[in-house]
């Protein structure tokens, strides 16, 4: 029995630089994204520090707080300057609720784990669950929240 392979091609791999070329748009929007993130999760950080430090609210009841200001420092700065939206803030609201409620639910779940069941700071537990839940945000909000038609900023 003889083993048939398939025949080499000449076709060489897109390098490093092809694929940033090819796909500059979307690391541009992450990039964009990231940087939004980073001002939202500042709103986020402070408003959770201040309620826990304060003596106001735990760990996790404090993160919800700071999710909800950190929330509508990313609406605005995403909408604008991320995902440059086509879409009525009639038609984007509810959509990015829609997301934010999922990352709400998945910050209260993550954040419980991490703090009361495996005991870390609630500030690393809090950079470790922003992380998982960036993943989520920027696919749901790029995909559906803030989604529009191709070329339609222009016209």
């Amino acid at each position: 029995m003889r083993l048939h392979l398939p025949p080499e091609t000449d076709a060489v791999p897109p390098s490093l630089a092809e694929l940033a070329l090819r796909y500059r748009g979307l690391i541009r929007q992450f990039a964009t994204f990231v940087g939004v993130g980073l001002a939202a999760t500042a709103a986020h950080f402070a408003a959770l520090t201040l309620m826990v430090e304060n003596g106001l609210l735990g760990p996790v009841a404090g993160s919800a707080v700071g999710f909800i200001v950190g929330g509508i420092v990313s609406y605005s700065l995403n909408r604008r300057f991320t995902f440059e939206s086509t879409r009525s803030h009639a038609g984007a609201v509810p959509r990015f609720m829609v997301v934010a409620g999922v990352a709400f639910v998945l910050n209260g779940l993550i954040m419980g784990l991490l703090v009361h069941e495996l005991g870390l700071y609630y500030l690393l537990a809090q950079a470790i669950t922003t992380g998982i839940i960036m993943l989520w945000t920027f696919s749901g909000y790029r995909i559906w929240a803030f989604a529009h038609r191709a070329g339609a900023r222009e016209a």
